[in-house]
């Protein structure tokens, strides 16, 4: 069913609040994804606070155009049958979304990404986030490498205080 000019416009404003307040929309190929496949997908990427649609390219770029940040992204490669992933908390959460879904879904694939930045990133970029540990694992990382040195001297200093109090002791029975 044709959507009238005014649902149209309705899109076209969501679409571009979600642009605006997401830190990175990944795109993505469906053709040939079912529509079960696509529901799991949308649930699956809802309790990562991710939200995905499937808008007209033509509104896309319409929604794109609205924003200064956004007004100079190279949307050439917007054909085809596309879905979209918005998140405004996490900039790989989208990309590790589809990623993940695409292990087992093989007819989705990644198209490229707009950055909040206003940048179109590559197929092989969004891949290369989707692969990056996420922003808790990486904090976690973090911590563990800054309380590594803080371990090695506790170590070292239990294992020689243990070895002195033994050299110690054993001179103090002689």
């Amino acid at each position: 069913m044709a959507l009238t000019k005014n649902k149209k416009q309705e899109v076209v404003d969501q679409v571009a609040e979600l642009l605006g307040a997401s830190k990175m929309t990944v795109v993505a190929k469906y053709q040939g994804t079912t529509v079960k496949a696509m529901q799991a997908l949308r649930k699956e990427a809802k309790a990562d606070g991710t939200k995905v649609k499937v808008v007209k390219n033509r509104l896309v770029r319409q929604a794109v155009a609205k924003h200064d940040s956004l007004k100079d992204v190279d949307t050439s490669s917007l054909e085809g049958m596309l879905v979209y992933a918005f998140n405004p908390g996490d900039e790989v959460a989208p990309a590790k979304v589809i990623h993940a879904f695409a292990k087992t879904n093989p007819t989705l694939e990644f198209v490229g990404a707009i950055s909040a930045e206003g940048k179109f990133l590559s197929a092989d970029e969004v891949k290369t986030l989707a692969q990056m540990p996420s922003r808790s694992e990486l904090i976690a990382q973090v911590v563990a490498t800054l309380l590594s040195p803080v371990n090695d001297v506790t170590n070292g200093l239990s294992g020689n205080l243990h070895a002195l109090l033994d050299g110690v002791a054993d001179k103090a029975a002689a």
